[in-house]
């Protein structure tokens, strides 16, 4: 081998070192990226976590307060009812008033009855 295949052979080196350099150097940016996106997916997936366990608590908590009363429409009717109207629809009586505030099995079926 002479020195000038020498020479020549030292250059496709530093050619080929400065090629994988530059590889190098775009996979690492590349990498950066990749783990910049992986924290910022990571706390936004937390963030989603939390937000939906708040909203499952609450749900939760709504379930268990109509459990133990009435649900809000149901206590519209109990408070028409209690002004002296009826609100069930036998013989299509809704809204009309009843007879000197005389019970109604009908109406407090609707209001108190077992809804599955």
């Amino acid at each position: 081998m002479d020195k000038r295949e020498l020479y020549d052979n030292f250059e496709n080196m530093e050619e080929m070192s400065r090629d994988v350099q530059a590889m190098l150097a775009s996979v690492k940016e590349e990498m950066t990226r990749i783990i910049e996106k992986n924290a910022e997916l990571e706390i936004e997936n937390q963030h989603l976590r939390e937000r939906l366990h708040e909203l499952e608590q609450k749900k939760t908590q709504e379930t268990s307060n109509e459990e133990a009363g009435l649900s809000k429409s149901r206590k519209n009717l109990e408070k028409l009812y209690e002004e002296g109207f009826h609100v069930c629809n036998v013989d299509n009586m809704y809204g009309s008033r009843r007879i000197n505030d005389e019970p109604c099995v009908f109406c407090q079926d609707v209001i108190y009855g077992e809804r599955h």
